[in-house]
């Protein structure tokens, strides 16, 4: 279902392929016609982008079609092969980890996956990783640390699950130790907010020493929808918490919580899926061929630092 504010586009998207089928039916030359209505749409799909509000980027974060963790690791790695189990207790299907190569470069992989129908939600809860998923991510770590891998971690979660189930099973420890144990890696790390990026669960494997993010993607402590029901006893006001959430690319750009804005093909990823995750590909090369050029010391200090000048005050008058 398209969102709200891409019916024009959708509009404009059917009546071009309406001219393209009638021209194809009576062999009728309407090229031109077709061009210029072509170049209208990528200025309305550029206008419309350009100017959304942060409630209206996150519906485009969700939006369906997006590519999920899966799609960009099939797209991104050869010879991928995933790894199950977190040693413990289970595996859990909402965090996908394993090896592969980006172009000539073997790497370790962990994934928060959501669904891309109804069956598959349930069966990866909607992206939201049990401590079981974190235990498996950790995993992960100790061999890209035990092998000199890099590792790239893709983060698209409305959270960690915050059921009755993760808390008896230790839901905020092994959060809390996932994200020591990647502060700890002694290989680059290269952290990418394809989607959804939301509170601790998200936090957990995004202590890269790059963090990157889709241009229409989010990043926060909470919900919107659950910070209105917090603050203002009403979800119905989660436009107006993601005003004050600052969760966009953009403000967090600003911010410097995040290092890099990945730009989207126009019109969202959602619509051009496979331009979208080549510029998230060419991205993380990018980033591990500086990042590779540093010591186990110097990655360890420059992570430490990057996060611990996060959240800083200054003082004035």
């Amino acid at each position: 279902m398209p969102l709200p504010f891409e019916k024009p586009i959708d509009e404009l998207e059917a009546r071009i392929s309406d001219m393209r089928r009638y021209a194809a039916e009576q062999d009728v030359d309407l090229s031109a016609e077709i061009g210029a209505l072509e170049v209208r749409l990528l200025r309305l799909k550029r206008e419309t982008f350009d100017n959304l509000s942060r409630w209206q980027r996150v519906q485009v974060a969700r939006a369906p079609g997006r590519p999920t963790g899966l799609d960009y690791i099939h797209h991104l790695l050869t010879d991928f092969t995933e790894l199950h189990g977190d040693r413990t207790l289970s595996d859990d299907p909402a965090m996908v980890t394993g090896l592969g190569r980006l172009a000539d470069r073997s790497v370790v992989v962990v994934a928060q996956q959501k669904g891309r129908d109804t069956k598959e939600n349930i069966h990866r809860n909607f992206g939201m990783a049990h401590p079981s998923g974190y235990r498996k991510a950790m995993r992960m770590f100790d061999l890209a640390d035990k092998f000199g891998l890099p590792v790239i971690t893709l983060v698209d979660t409305p959270g960690a699950y915050p059921g009755i189930t993760a808390e008896e099973q230790g839901q905020a420890w092994a959060i809390a130790e996932s994200i020591q144990r990647m502060a700890r890696l002694t290989v680059p790390a290269v952290s990418v907010i394809v989607g959804e990026g939301g509170s601790g669960g998200a936090l957990a494997i995004a202590v890269g020493n790059r963090v990157l993010m889709m241009d229409n993607a989010i990043y926060s402590v909470i919900s919107p929808e659950s910070c209105a029901a917090i603050l203002w006893r009403d979800a119905a006001e989660a436009p107006r918490a993601a005003e004050a959430l600052k969760l966009t690319s953009r403000d967090l750009l600003e911010l410097e919580v995040i290092d890099e804005v990945i730009a989207e093909p126009p019109g969202g990823a959602h619509r051009d899926p496979l331009q979208a995750m080549t510029q998230v590909a060419e991205r993380i090369q990018a980033a591990l061929a500086e990042l590779c050029q540093l010591s186990a010391d110097e990655l360890i200090a420059q992570r430490h630092h990057r996060f611990r000048r996060l959240g800083r005050v200054e003082l004035l008058g």
